[in-house]
C-alpha cells in the first residue's frame, strides 16, 4: 500500500479513462497527460492503462510501507527520500538510499519504510506516479480515474488516504532502465478549423493565431482558460448543447477561449472555433498558470 502523507495543491489517481460513454453524460476524463502516465507505466513493466498518481505542482509526501518499483514521468520533480513514519506496531527499514535526480524517468526500487517526498516542478505542471502492479482502487464504469467534473471515482487525494496496489504476478520484466527526459516542449498548440468557425467574424482563426495568450489562474482538468485576444462572433445567441470533444477550443460570451481537458464535459453550448490536435494534448495538460501559449494552423497531408 501507499499512504499519503500530505497530497500537495492537488492529487488525484488517474488511468486511461472512461471512453465511450459520452452517449451516456459521462466523461471520458484520465490522465490529463495520457502520454506520461502511458510512459511511466511503461517503466514499470504495467500495461499502459492501469492507474497511477498525477500530481499537480509536485508538494506530494508518499509513505511505502512495503517496496516497490516506481517510476515518475511528467512534469520533473526533485525528489527526496527519508524515513517513512511507521505504522502502528511497526518500525521504518528505510537506510541507505536516495532518490533519483529530478526529472529522470526511469525505474527505481523504493524499500519499505520510505517517505517520498516531491518538490516543485521546474517546468510544466502535472507529474505522474506508476508503482509496479498499479493504483487498485476500486473501478467506478471500468475506471480508477478521478473525475473532477462529475464526482466519479475516487475522492481527490487526503493526507491519511491509504492506496492498495495490485499484484504484480504476470506483469512482464522491467526491461528500460531509462527514459529521455521531456523537458521543457514549446508551449505552441496546433489546431484544425473548429465545426463552429463560421459563428465568428472573418479572419477569427487568423487572430487566435497571431498572439499569444496566457493561460488564466482559472484552469483545472476541466480547461485550459486564457487571456489574450477577445475573438469576436459573427453570430449571436447560442448553440443547442452538442458533443465535445478533448482538445475543443470553446469559446463563451467574453471571448476568451477554453481549451478543454480531461475532464471536460461530454456536451456544451459555446461554439467551438478550433480543435487541438490529439498529438498537442499533452502540451496542453502542461500548462500551468502565467504561461504564454500560442496556437497555429495544422496543415493535414
Amino acid at each position: 500500500m501507499i499512504e499519503v502523507l500530505a497530497p500537495g495543491p492537488y492529487a488525484t489517481v488517474q488511468d486511461l479513462g472512461r471512453p465511450g460513454l459520452a452517449h451516456l453524460g459521462v466523461p471520458a476524463s484520465g490522465a490529463a497527460d495520457a502520454d506520461a502516465l502511458r510512459l511511466a507505466n511503461r517503466l514499470v513493466g504495467n500495461p499502459e492503462a492501469l492507474a497511477g498518481i498525477e500530481l499537480t505542482y509536485g508538494g506530494a509526501r508518499l509513505a511505502f510501507h512495503a517496496g516497490a518499483w516506481v517510476a515518475v514521468t511528467g512534469a520533473p520533480c526533485p525528489l527526496t527520500a527519508v524515513p517513512a513514519p511507521a505504522p502502528s506496531g511497526a518500525e521504518g527499514r528505510m537506510s541507505g538510499w536516495r532518490a533519483p535526480a529530478a526529472g529522470a524517468a526511469v525505474p527505481f526500487w523504493v524499500p519499505a519504510g520510505t517517505e517520498l517526498r516531491f518538490g516543485t516542478p521546474a517546468c510544466g505542471l502535472r507529474s505522474y506516479l506508476a508503482v509496479r502492479g498499479g493504483v487498485a482502487v476500486e473501478p467506478v464504469l471500468g475506471s480508477r480515474s478521478t473525475d473532477s467534473l462529475s464526482g466519479l471515482g475516487p475522492e481527490p487525494l487526503r493526507a491519511g488516504a491509504v492506496l492498495p496496489v495490485g499484484a504484480v504476478a504476470g506483469l512482464e520484466p522491467i526491461v528500460a532502465d531509462l527514459a529521455p527526459a521531456r523537458g521543457p516542449r514549446p508551449a505552441v498548440l496546433r489546431v484544425l478549423p473548429g465545426p463552429r468557425d463560421d459563428w465568428f467574424v472573418p479572419g477569427a482563426l487568423a487572430a487566435l493565431c497571431e498572439r499569444p495568450y496566457v493561460v488564466s489562474q482559472d484552469s483545472n482538468r476541466v480547461g485550459v482558460r486564457l487571456n489574450g485576444r477577445e475573438l469576436a462572433r459573427a453570430r449571436e445567441g447560442e448553440l443547442p448543447s452538442e458533443g465535445m470533444v478533448a482538445g475543443a477550443l470553446q469559446v463563451p460570451p467574453s471571448g476568451q477561449p477554453i481549451v478543454f481537458l480531461a475532464d471536460h464535459p461530454p456536451t456544451g453550448g459555446y461554439p467551438v472555433i478550433a480543435v487541438v490536435v490529439t498529438a498537442d494534448l499533452a502540451v496542453a495538460a502542461q500548462l500551468r498558470p502565467g504561461d504564454a501559449v500560442r496556437f497555429t494552423t495544422h496543415r493535414v497531408t
